[in-house]
């Protein structure tokens, strides 16, 4: 198993080595119109990008509007479908519970990067509601710590620990699947990946793709409306995702 996600950590490197070439390479014919960019880090935070949360670099643009179209087909021809058949079947109250013990499974995540980002207490909460939701709330099922004991979840990732570390995004990249990602967060993903227990199940990769299906089905249902509301209230809805999603991380970067 873990020769088989070595394997796929190396086939992201190499598409981020890719990636990194390309971007030089745009960022070379187009020096006469941003003077100074290509001297610029690509993984230093943009000026602004905090505030403003548009100061993402997009060179691969063209294959990222590509790669979202695809991945709006997918959502609105197999994954909202598939979604809402799920949803007339398994009651909204079931789903809930399904969402909360995938974000029970997902603990050793954000406590790991609590403890990378110095922030003990945040760790020491995880590490109760782990504790409380795997026994008294049936293997994470339900949520006794946060109706109990007010101990909320925290949202830390690897690619949030990169984030406060000063590492900036690189470039903006849209992943089939995925989404909206970049060279930093995809990083981070990987490393997110080797943090999670269940990455080292040994249960083959037909079974991960399935339950990694189901998690997302089950998601999906409970946010049907989301992405088409966001949609209609944009002039460019790749542009305006690009936006939201540099600001949607800064903040969690700052926070």
């Amino acid at each position: 198993m873990k020769r088989r996600a070595t394997s796929v950590l190396g086939v992201w490197c190499l598409f981020l080595l890719v990636s990194t070439c390309a971007a030089y390479a745009a960022s070379e014919d187009t020096a006469s119109d941003s003077t100074g960019s290509f001297l610029e880090d690509p993984f230093s935070a943009p000026a602004g990008e905090s505030n403003a949360g548009q100061g993402i670099r997009d060179p691969l643009e063209p294959y990222n509007r590509f790669m979202f179209a695809v991945n709006d087909k997918l959502y609105y021809y197999v994954l909202k479908p598939a979604a809402r058949g799920y949803r007339y079947v398994v009651p909204e109250a079931a789903r809930k519970r399904i969402k909360l013990f995938f974000a029970n499974l997902e603990t050793p995540v954000r406590f790991a990067n609590c403890l990378l980002q110095a922030k003990f207490t945040d760790a020491g909460v995880e590490l109760m509601r782990f504790v409380i939701n795997t026994t008294g709330g049936c293997l994470g099922f339900f949520d006794p710590a946060l109706f109990c004991w007010e101990l909320g979840r925290t949202d830390e990732d690897t690619g949030q620990t990169l984030g406060a570390y000063g590492i900036g995004h690189g470039l903006y990249i849209v992943w089939p699947f995925f989404g909206p990602s970049s060279i930093r967060d995809t990083v981070g993903m990987a490393g997110d990946f080797f943090l999670d227990p269940f990455g080292y199940a040994d249960i083959g990769i037909a079974a991960r793709a399935g339950i990694m299906t189901f998690q997302a089905v089950n998601t999906t249902s409970l946010r049907i409306g989301e992405y088409e509301d966001f949609k209609a209230g944009a002039l460019d809805p790749y542009t305006s995702l690009r936006h939201a999603y540099a600001q949607y991380r800064a903040v969690q970067v700052r926070q």
